[in-house]
């Protein structure tokens, strides 16, 4: 009898890790630690980045870390798995775009394109954004966006956002 050898298919997900409250280098440690643990394997990890708070301006600067998990998980799982994860940090909900003390996104999952009512991937505002694109286009450059068709790299020289983001270490 044959040996029957299962592969299982990983997918490459690039998350957006930030906060503002807190102690920002801690919480953002211990997201990375949950992450690997929960998700899969961390790949690839940016420097952290100082970045102004967007949407709400009138609040403490944000730490953000772009990050690249290989997973076994689809991504509802993995949503359910971080959105854990940040309440475990003592995220609450409170504010839209307010202080946070972790809040952790799911910006490409592969080269999926998925709406769903709760999820969106790829991020939907991710391209307007540059706090999210300056950590991102550090350990993805050449990424490709699969909706709209653009690496990481000119998302990045088109983003019209102007906020100061700042690269820490």
């Amino acid at each position: 009898m044959k040996a029957l050898c299962v592969r299982l298919i990983m997918a490459r997900v690039y998350l957006l890790i930030g906060g503002n409250m807190g102690e920002r280098e801690l919480n953002l440690k211990a997201a990375r630690t949950m992450i690997a643990g929960a998700v899969g394997e961390i790949l690839s990890a940016s420097a952290v980045y100082e970045t102004e708070a967007w949407g709400i301006t009138d609040q403490p600067l944000f730490l953000n870390q772009a990050i690249l998990v290989e997973s076994q998980y689809d991504p509802q799982h993995i949503l359910e798995n971080i959105l854990s994860i940040e309440t475990r940090i003592g995220r609450k909900r409170v504010q839209k775009f307010g202080p946070r003390t972790i809040d952790i996104d799911i910006l490409f999952y592969d080269n999926l394109v998925l709406n769903s009512s709760s999820l969106t991937i790829p991020h939907p505002e991710m391209q307007n954004r540059r706090f999210a694109l300056a950590p991102l286009y550090e350990i993805a450059a050449s990424l490709q966006h699969p909706v709209l068709n653009k690496t990481i790299a000119q998302l990045f020289d088109e983003c019209p956002d102007k906020l100061v983001v700042k690269r820490i270490n």
